[in-house]
C-alpha cells in the first residue's frame, strides 16, 4: 500500500483479504494456536519461522492493525501494547538497561514523565530533562557516555508545546543514539516525524486512532535505519546474543528493519505481557479507518475555539500552535503545515474561581480526564487531576489554577463556540 496515499492506507491498509476471505479484519480471539509437531512449534521458539503461539506475544489481528500504522507512519515494522504508556517504557526500555541514561523533552505527558524520572529510576535508568526550546548547546551538554536514548513528543500534552525533531534528531545521531518521539496528538495524518529525522514512533492508540474512546491502547514504529551494529558497544541487548533465545544477536539476524521490534515482541512482550487484546485492535482499526477524515475537523474546531477564546475578554492567555501569536506558531508551521490537533489550553483571569465557574456551566464539554475524543471534553487540573496542590505548587508544575484545557471533538464548531461563551459569560 506504500504506493497510495495516505487515506487510501488508513481505509485499506495492512490487510488485504484473499479470495473468499473476510471483507474486515478478523478477530482472532484465541490465546492459543495448535501446531502438528513439536518441531514446527519449535521453530517460532527459535525465531526461525514466522507465526503465533500464545497471544500474550502476537496475535493475528493486533499485527495487521500494527501494519496499517507502520504504512501510516513510514516505518518498516511495528507492533501494539496495551496502552500509550506500555508502548513508552517498551520503546525505552528494549534499547535501556540498569546503568544507561535517557535525554528527555521535560514538556510531555506527566505520566511518562514520572514513568521515566521515578520507576525507570528505580530501575537503576537515570534521566535529565531538557527544555524543548534548549539551544543546540544546552541540547549537546545533556548527553552522558551512558546516554542510551533521546525522547519527546510531538505535540506536549498537556503544554502543547511543539518538538523541533530535527534539532533533537541531529543531536541523538551526533551522540550515536536514536530519537523516539511520541506522535500521539497530531497522529500521522499530521506529522511523520521519520521525514525529520526521528527513529521509533510510539503512540497512545487510545486517543485519536481510536477516536471514540473506546478502547485503550498503544503502539510502537521502528523507521527500520538506525544502525544498531555501527554503535553496538552501546546497544548490547540488540547487537550481542541473547542467551533466552539460543544466542540470536537481534541485530545481525534482523537487521535495521526488524532487529528493535522483533526483540521488543520476543523479549519484553514475553515477559510483561502488556499486550492489547485483539478486540481492542479491531476497535482500533475501525478508528484508524476515519483517521485522515476525523483529523482536519479536529484542527478546524480547534483553530476556531482558540481564535475566539483569544479575542475574549475574560481569558487571560490561549496556547495553540495554530494561533500566529503563539511561541510555537513558527516550529509547527515547519512540522504541522496541516495543523496540530484538536487540544487547547487557556487561562482565565478570574483564577481558580473562574476556572471552576467556567467548569460548571460548559454543557457540551464533558469533564474528563481524557483527550482527543469524537466528543469534546474539558478539565481544569486545579480541581480535579491536581486537587492536591495548592496555588503555589500548581504553578510550579505548570498547571496554574486558572488554566483550562480542551480537547474539542466534531460537534459543530458554532454550537462549542456558543457554549463555551455561555460559560464565560457565568464568570
Amino acid at each position: 500500500m506504500s504506493d497510495y496515499k495516505l487515506g487510501t492506507r488508513c481505509v485499506q491498509g495492512g490487510y488485504t483479504p484473499g479470495n473468499g476471505e473476510p471483507r474486515q479484519i478478523p478477530i482472532v480471539q484465541s490465546t492459543t494456536f495448535r501446531y502438528a509437531t513439536s518441531e514446527d512449534m519449535g521453530k517460532l521458539f527459535d525465531l526461525e519461522a514466522s507465526g503465533y503461539f500464545y497471544s500474550r506475544l502476537q496475535n493475528p489481528t493486533n499485527d495487521m492493525v500494527a501494519a496499517k500504522i507502520t504504512e501510516l507512519e513510514g516505518g518498516t515494522a511495528g507492533m501494539l501494547t496495551s496502552s500509550g504508556q506500555a508502548a513508552n517504557f517498551f520503546a525505552l526500555f528494549n534499547i535501556c538497561e540498569c546503568g544507561d541514561h535517557i535525554v528527555a523533552s521535560s514538556s510531555i505527558y506527566g505520566g511518562t514523565f514520572n514513568l521515566i524520572s521515578v520507576t525507570m529510576a528505580k530501575m537503576g535508568i537515570t534521566a535529565t530533562f531538557v527544555s524543548p526550546d534548549a539551544s543546540e548547546e544546552e541540547l549537546d551538554a545533556a548527553f552522558r557516555p551512558n546516554t542510551k536514548a533521546v525522547f519527546g513528543e510531538t505535540i506536549a500534552n498537556p503544554a502543547l508545546t511543539v518538538l523541533d525533531i530535527e534539532k533533537f534528531a541531529k543531536a541523538a545521531h551526533a551522540h550515536g543514539v536514536p530519537l523516539i518521539v511520541d506522535n500521539t496528538f497530531p497522529t500521522p495524518v499530521n506529522c511523520r516525524p521519520f521525514e525529520w529525522g526521528a527513529d521509533i514512533v510510539t503512540h497512545s492508540t487510545t486517543k485519536y486512532m481510536d477516536g471514540h474512546g473506546a478502547a485503550l491502547g498503544g503502539a510502537i514504529i521502528d523507521h527500520g535505519v538506525f544502525d544498531w551494529m555501527a554503535h553496538a558497544e552501546k546497544f548490547p541487548g540488540l547487537c550481542t546474543p541473547d542467551e533466552s533465545y539460543h544466542g540470536i544477536t537481534y541485530a545481525e539476524k534482523f537487521g535495521k528493519e526488524g532487529a528493535f521490534i522483533t526483540k521488543c515482541t520476543s523479549q519484553l512482550m514475553r515477559d510483561f505481557g502488556s499486550m492489547q487484546s485483539p478486540q481492542n485492535a479491531f476497535i482500533l482499526n475501525l478508528g484508524l479507518e476515519s483517521l485522515h477524515v476525523r483529523m482536519p475537523k479536529h484542527v478546524e474546531n480547534a483553530q476556531a475555539v482558540a481564535e475566539f477564546l483569544y479575542s475574549h475578554p475574560k481569558v487571560a492567555y490561549v496556547n495553540y500552535s495554530g494561533l500566529p501569536t503563539d511561541k510555537y506558531y513558527a516550529v509547527a508551521q515547519k512540522y504541522l503545515p496541516n495543523g496540530g490537533c484538536g487540544v487547547v489550553s487557556f487561562g482565565l483571569k478570574g483564577g481558580r474561581e473562574a476556572a471552576s465557574i467556567f467548569m460548571r456551566e460548559l454543557k457540551l464539554g464533558a469533564i474528563e480526564t481524557h483527550v482527543a475524543d469524537a466528543r469534546t471534553c474539558c478539565l481544569n487540573p486545579a480541581t480535579s487531576t491536581h486537587r492536591q496542590m495548592n496555588d503555589e505548587q500548581l504553578k510550579e508544575a505548570g498547571v496554574p489554577a486558572e488554566l483550562i484545557r480542551i480537547s474539542l471533538g466534531l460537534e459543530d464548531k458554532e454550537d462549542l463556540i456558543a457554549d463555551i461563551s455561555n460559560a464565560l459569560d457565568a464568570i
